[in-house]
């Protein structure tokens, strides 16, 4: 019998197991739905999708970088405690997913997903998420990720035991004084979050919305309107230099900009030294926690809950 994305779809949307599991049963079952279930719940990956309901805020990000140097990835995978974080497996998922992620060829989340996983090629990344769900008791999930490939250098950092990880690429020579700034410019992206490389890439609309914010705040403070276009550029050029990391203040020499650290270790080396780009992924950032109310929980496990 062939097996149609909308039967795949119905046994995911009943189950809430992962599109690949649906697949591979629905083919086992010869498309018989209830046999489909009940060998999803059978091999706890029914069970385990139950939790995918609950928020995932905690985690780890990881990098991983080749031997040559010539590929490396920044990616973030997710659970719920972080008692889980701090498990010896979960960290091991972690770490392969970022092994994973450098290496393969996958576009997405969703394609990684699929591939066969790098450290048991018999099942696949969802399949390994899948099991130490069902081990765990936790929901997880692979968040994102961000491929590099190089003839240039690489370099990563991680701060807080996973909390903030780092990537950044350099076109340059592969020599002791690149690595050096490419290693301090890892460090600069963790400790200062720059949003941009440079000025040019900033858009039209992030800038016209920081000119309107700047704006309504000169003429809140009532300053006349003569004057409020020329504060208004000059915040948007302090904004550069918070926000731009080419533009920012080398953390460790004030009186260096990145730009100015760039240009005199390329002097130094006798060839150009240019920050291609980088990648900084803070753990959970963006993902809504649900406050949990302890007193309640509590409640509810006696039964006293109204």
């Amino acid at each position: 019998m062939a097996i149609t994305a909308k039967m795949v779809s119905e046994l995911r949307e009943r189950t809430g197991a992962g599109m690949m599991d649906c697949k591979k049963v629905l083919v086992e079952t010869d498309g018989d739905m209830e046999k489909a279930v009940e060998l999803l719940r059978e091999k706890g990956l029914a069970a385990a999708a139950k939790k995918a309901g609950r928020v995932a805020a905690e985690g780890l990000v990881e990098t991983y970088i080749s031997e040559d140097g010539s590929r490396g990835a920044v990616a973030e995978v997710n659970c719920e405690t972080d008692f889980v974080a701090k498990n010896e497996e979960f960290i091991a998922l972690a770490k392969n997913v970022a092994k994973q992620a450098a290496l393969s060829s996958a576009a997405d989340v969703e394609a990684l997903l699929a591939e066969k996983y790098i450290a048991d090629e018999s099942i696949t990344v969802q399949e390994a998420v899948t099991a130490l769900i069902a081990k765990l008791g936790e929901n997880m999930s692979v968040r994102r990720f961000d491929r590099f490939e190089t003839a240039g250098v690489l370099s990563q950092y991680i701060h807080g035991g996973g909390r903030i990880a780092v990537m950044v690429e350099l076109d340059s020579a592969k020599t002791e004084t690149a690595e050096m700034v490419a290693k301090e410019l890892a460090l600069q992206v963790a400790a200062s979050n720059p949003l941009f490389l440079s000025r040019d890439i900033v858009s039209e609309d992030v800038l016209n919305k920081e000119r309107e914010i700047y704006r309504q705040q000169a003429l809140n403070d009532g300053k006349p309107e003569k004057v409020v276009e020329k504060m208004v550029e000059g915040r948007i050029n302090k904004y550069f230099k918070e926000v731009c990391l080419l533009e920012q203040l080398w953390i460790r020499d004030q009186d260096f900009s990145i730009t100015k650290l760039v240009e005199q270790k390329s002097k130094e080396q006798g060839s150009d030294i240019k920050v291609v780009r980088f990648a900084r992924f803070e753990k959970g950032e963006g993902i809504e926690k649900k406050e949990e109310d302890f007193a309640e929980e509590v409640r509810k496990q006696a039964g006293l809950s109204k």
